[in-house]
């Protein structure tokens, strides 16, 4: 299946077996006479609007926020959180996310200094969020929001929905507000803009692609709801679009559009091990694919390339992907 999951931080990835996708289904991508897309020619703004403090405000998808106070305990349960307060100069006080052990973030000894919520990603346990006397919690919305009653009365939930890069650089933006963090906010959104800004001038001609799932399923992330992929017009030739929840690219299509370099996210679910590039190497379709046969597969970080979705996750997308790309 597609990019359903994106909103679901790619969470329990109903994707499609492979088996099924050898079929096909639909059309192949739009392309242009020349063969290949051309990346987005829309320049990304440089200059940062000043952040205002404030307690109440309405965030980038229209939810109102209101708060007695500045947070100071926060309790983080997708990794755009954790994302956001880390740029912000802040540690979430618990989180159901890994993405802190990431160097690029905390680093394994830091992050093991922040409680863990548990209940994994789907079910986080309400007793353990509120043991932590939290003064806001922070969850994706169509995942967490039915933790929302629960905590009413004894907490502010706020939920999350981004779908670009724009989303999370809003998001970043509110919680700047919220927190009193205008400075370090307007720092992170600057080095985050000057760094899209940079790779979208010199794009490569390459046509890339992001694929990922668990075991022998996968899906295909495209920009039109999936925060990585929503980069990658900028930076690349980059022809996938959402077929909706029920859609699907068969390998035939993907084979069709010649990708010269692929991104990896394995995803682990339900103990399911090994690189999701290793599991496809069994199946005779995916040695033929040009990045396949000239060894630009690349097994990237999912938790920063699918489920981090802020401005240093982001950032780190960028310097690995216009690498990869050059």
């Amino acid at each position: 299946m597609l990019r359903a999951p994106s909103r679901i931080v790619r969470r329990c990835l109903t994707a499609a077996v492979v088996g099924s996708v050898l079929a096909g289904c639909g059309s192949a991508p739009d392309k242009p006479a020349n063969g290949k897309p051309a990346p987005l020619a829309t320049k990304t703004e440089v200059t940062v609007e000043p952040i205002k403090a404030a307690n109440a405000l309405t965030d980038v998808n229209g939810v109102e926020i209101a708060l007695e106070r500045q947070p100071k305990r926060i309790v983080c349960l997708f990794a755009l959180c954790d994302d956001i307060l880390t740029e912000l100069g802040l540690v979430p006080t618990a989180t159901n996310s890994t993405l802190l052990a990431h160097p690029g973030f905390l680093g394994a000894a830091g992050a093991e200094k922040v409680a863990v919520v548990p209940g994994g990603f789907i079910a986080p346990e309400v007793e353990a969020i509120l043991s932590h006397k939290p003064d806001l919690v922070i969850g994706l919305g169509d995942t967490h929001g039915k933790l929302a009653p629960a905590l009413k009365g004894a907490t502010t939930f706020w939920p999350m929905q981004p779908e670009t890069w724009e989303d999370s650089v809003g998001y970043l933006r509110d919680a700047a507000a919220l927190t009193g963090r205008t400075a370090e906010g307007e720092k992170a959104e600057r080095a985050f803009r000057a760094k899209l800004a940079k790779a979208e001038k010199a794009p490569s001609d390459k046509t890339a692609l992001i694929i990922y799932g668990s075991d022998e399923n996968f899906g295909v992330a495209t920009p039109d709801g999936d925060v990585t992929a929503s980069l990658f017009p900028k930076i690349a030739a980059y022809p996938w679009k959402s077929r909706g929840v029920e859609g699907s690219y068969s390998l035939e299509e993907i084979l069709a559009q010649g990708v010269d370099v692929l991104f990896v996210e394995t995803m682990s679910f339900g103990g399911a091990d090994g690189k999701l590039s290793e599991k496809l190497a069994e199946n005779p379709l995916w040695s033929k694919i040009p990045a396949v046969g000239n060894g630009d597969v690349h097994e990237v970080n999912s938790e920063v390339w699918a489920k981090g979705r802020g401005t240093r996750s982001m950032g780190i997308v960028l310097d690995e992907a216009t690498a990869a790309l050059r």
